[in-house]
């Protein structure tokens, strides 16, 4: 968008002039006292008047910029000396419960903390179950999941609204790399010696242990980054990508558990084009469906959706939400138990899961290499979905949320987490809004929930192992509903922003062929690729003076837009440097209306012809000279007028070539944040172009500091602008 054309050291004083000059000082400036009022208005007025024109140089004489602050070593020492109060304010930042836990509130929060608690414990079970099955995992390190990262992100996080547990986009990332290192037909034993079949046992225990590696090297990278202050790699991942990526992402979770709906065992494919491979044998394998899985999913998909439907049609009134999900699997799992329903139905059921919890195992290093990558991938997606959801929440309840802080509280919830047989954390939307809506004020509510979890794990968790798995594939799929609504984002974005819509399309298309992993590498290149080409294609505008005002607009796109007389004003909307400075000097030639190239070179030829011409008249002149002195003593003295004084810079009206309308050019920088040396040599050539053609080149609204003011003594020709 076209601007003003400002000045290095204009403030607001023109917008005082501009109210002033509407309907007078007591109606327009309200709220200023009067003596100020008249004093802004005779700087504001005096503003408008002449002014010289002052180049870098000079402005920095008038003005005198102050010297910068020496650096000592003392100086440093004394920064980083250990003391009292840095130790203190340290561990308050590293334990923020340390700095609102004293002042906890009892009377006003405790009671909706224990209510949020018991709320989203309750989801936490049946959401903690159902995404271990989807990480490939057995049932019990869901549990171990919803525990341990809980309790722990209440000593190290700043928000109090996220509820941090198993993730479903997590959740299907980890299955994608379980079932591509540890598949299945890697654990067929025989039986008689003829047929085969899968140790469930044997490969359950060695993908815990891979997942358990994963999510140690997880945690290292987020406190890594958190560390090193490193929490804006997030910015790299664009709202838009975000949520193609987990759009795409839950068509994945979808796609992975028809096969636990329908009730037919597949084999694990990975790698790109993963996802149409498994659809395509699930297609081929649809008459072997299991009638009784199926009719369970369904009844438990159509309860779950419709009793989701009348919580948040009825929240107003309903003191906490229906927890339907575990209604669910505590009916099915009765149900499951009474009728028998793996042994006259064939339905899958969920097994054994062990009571009690598991003494701390170390990860297996000999897996690093291999997983790098995708735990890295896990790490950035992970906290970008956390600091989003936590940034919404603070906005709205009036706190802050240290993104750094948050880095290494999701890192040691994960790391921890890791030898204790847990699966790779992150934000849950639905289980936050639940925290946040039953009167959570606080990280309290995440350690009753966990307390919750930590009961079933000791005690009830044993009574759920005639639970079918099609209800946890349900409950899945009905949780994902509201990632789908984010295919609403393709109009909204088509109506506000193409290239943002771009983003999300190539995004999803990317991650529904590639995979999760390569998914997001590519979709992360070519979000950044997207801002280069909008800096290599920005709009090249000529300004020119709206009438009675001091605004400045493109004079293609405003009608009331005038060019000043013999002045072009050209702007780009964009920084230059070396990927877009070339495109830069086109258009500023384009836009100038002469084609200077062309001209250039017939003053060349116009030159070389001339220089021609006085060669031979000194030829003509020398071969006189010589004559006359060999003459009968007549001595002829000629008087050239050139002797007296030095011969004049041809002009382009003596060489008989056509002047350009204009005599000065004005590079406006203030979109301008930097410039490198390409884009200097180039200057360099525009400046010596259009001086070639007697125009000279100013530059308005230079950065007061940067490589621009290192050149100048060579940009003598057309030095920045600046206005006293």
């Amino acid at each position: 968008m076209d601007g003003a054309l400002p000045s290095s050291c204009a403030g607001p004083l023109p917008c005082l002039a501009a109210v002033h000059r509407g309907e007078g000082v007591g109606t327009e400036w309200t709220g200023i006292p009067e003596s100020q009022v008249g004093m802004a208005a005779e700087m504001a007025l005096s503003h408008r008047g002449p002014h010289k024109v002052l180049s870098e140089a000079e402005l920095e004489e008038v003005a005198q910029r102050k010297p910068p602050p020496r650096l000592s070593l003392r100086g440093c020492l004394r920064k980083t000396r250990c003391s009292g109060s840095a130790a203190k304010s340290l561990l308050f930042r590293f334990l923020p419960f340390l700095r609102w836990l004293p002042r906890y509130p009892v009377k006003d929060w405790l009671l909706g903390d224990i209510v949020s608690g018991f709320s989203v414990g309750i989801m936490h079970l049946p959401q903690g179950l159902a995404y271990a099955l989807l990480a490939g995992l057995p049932p019990v390190t869901g549990l171990y999941s919803s525990f341990y990262p809980v309790f722990l992100y209440f000593f190290f996080g700043t928000s109090r609204h996220n509820s941090v547990g198993p993730f479903a986009v997590i959740s299907v990332m980890i299955g994608s790399l379980t079932e591509s290192m540890m598949p299945s037909e890697n654990f067929l034993v025989s039986i008689n010696g003829s047929n085969a079949t899968v140790d469930e046992e044997m490969r359950d225990a060695a993908r815990v242990e891979l997942v358990a590696t994963i999510t140690v090297l997880t945690g290292i990278f987020q406190v890594a980054l958190g560390i090193l202050q490193f929490g804006f790699v997030v910015t790299y991942l664009s709202d838009p990508l975000v949520r193609g990526y987990t759009t795409a992402a839950s068509v994945h979770v979808l796609v992975s558990q028809l096969k636990n709906v329908f009730g037919v065992s597949q084999g694990e494919a990975s790698g790109p084009l993963s996802l149409f491979v498994t659809v395509i044998d699930l297609c081929k394998k649809l008459p072997d469906t299991n009638v009784g899985t199926l009719v369970t999913a369904i009844i438990a998909m159509a309860a779950i959706l419709i009793v989701k439907e009348l919580n948040h049609k009825f929240a107003a009134k309903l003191p906490m939400p229906i927890p339907i999900e575990l209604i669910t699997i505590i009916v099915s799992t009765g149900i499951s138990y009474g009728v028998n329903l793996k042994e006259k139905f064939g339905i899958s059921v969920v097994g054994n899961i062990p009571s009690g919890l598991k003494p701390p195992v170390a990860p297996n290093i000999n897996y690093f290499g291999q997983v790098a990558g995708n735990a890295f991938a896990i790490a950035v997606v992970g906290y970008a979905i956390c600091i989003s959801l936590g940034k919404i929440f603070a906005l709205k309840h009036g706190y802050k949320v240290d993104s750094n802080q948050e880095l290494i509280a999701l890192g040691l919830c994960n790391f921890l987490g890791g030898f204790f047989q847990c699966f790779a954390i992150s934000c849950s939307m639905s289980r936050s809004l639940v925290q946040e809506s039953t009167g959570g004020n606080s990280q309290v509510a995440g350690v009753i929930a966990s307390l919750v979890i930590l009961v079933t794990i000791l005690k009830i968790g044993e009574l759920f192992r005639d639970l079918p798995k099609a209800i946890l594939a349900a409950i899945i799929i009905a949780n994902l509903k509201g990632m789908f609504k984010q295919f609403k984002d393709l109009s909204t974005l088509w109506k506000s922003n193409k290239v943002d819509l771009l983003v999300w399309v190539v995004t999803f298309i990317a991650t529904l062929l590639l995979n999760l992993d390569i998914g997001l590498a590519a979709s992360v290149a070519f979000g950044l690729l997207t801002v280069i080409f909008r800096t290599q294609l920005p709009h090249y505008s000529i300004l020119g003076r709206i009438s009675d005002t001091d605004v400045y607009r493109d004079v293609v796109e405003y009608e009331m837009a005038q060019e000043i007389p013999g002045v072009k004003i050209f702007r780009s909307s964009s920084t230059i440097y070396f990927a877009n400075v070339e495109l830069y000097a086109e258009a500023l030639k384009k836009k100038s209306g002469i084609d200077v190239d062309r001209l250039i070179e017939k003053k060349k030829k116009a030159l070389k012809k001339l220089k021609k011409q006085q060669k031979k008249l000194e030829k003509e002149k020398a071969k006189r000279k010589k004559n006359a002195e060999d003459g009968p003593g007549v001595s002829v003295i000629e008087l050239d007028a050139g002797e007296s004084s030095a011969p004049s810079e041809p002009t382009l009206q003596s060489l008989g070539l056509p002047k350009p309308s204009f005599y000065a050019v004005i590079l406006d920088f203030s979109p301008i944040s930097f410039v490198d040396t390409v884009a200097i040599k180039i200057l360099k050539n525009i400046f010596r172009d259009f001086h070639e053609i007697e125009v000279d080149v100013f530059i308005a609204s230079c950065p007061g500091e940067g490589d621009l003011q290192s050149h100048e003594p060579w940009l003598g020709m057309a030095t920045p602008l600046a206005h006293s």
